[in-house]
């Protein structure tokens, strides 16, 4: 596959599936950037939590992009894969793909970076559980 090729398929985990609903809108009916990228950030979170094993808190976003829209209706489906794993920190690599209508094809909306640190229960980092 070439750069200029969209991906046909999702790359990673299925972290997060849900519907986009018209509160999800602008006064123009577009769904928000901010409740796709925070959706992401939900599923990111749940993987990062699972990859540590520990309460986990986002420090960073790298890279969005915003590829095509997002509607009403859409079946939003998040996917996370680990980048790299630091001492106390994960980077995590999450597609967010939507289907629409009734055939079920999938097309990527967006994709970015998200980067986590493991936290002990008083809030401070700790080592990403690893084994």
């Amino acid at each position: 596959m070439s750069a200029s090729t969209p991906p046909t398929e999702p790359h990673g985990e299925l972290v997060i599936r849900t519907i986009a609903m018209p509160a999800d809108t602008n006064p123009s009916g577009d769904i928000f950037g901010g409740w796709l990228m925070s959706q992401m950030d939900l599923g990111a979170a749940i993987y990062a939590r699972n990859l540590s094993r520990s309460r986990v808190t986002t420090v960073a976003v790298d890279g969005m992009a915003f590829l095509n829209p997002v509607s009403v209706g859409d079946i939003v489906n998040c996917h996370a894969s680990l980048l790299k794993v630091g001492h106390t920190s994960m980077k995590i690599t999450v597609e967010a793909w939507v289907q629409r209508g009734t055939d079920g094809k999938m097309l990527r909306v967006t994709k970015g970076v998200f980067t986590y640190v493991a936290i002990d229960q008083a809030g401070r980092p700790h080592p990403v559980h690893r084994g």
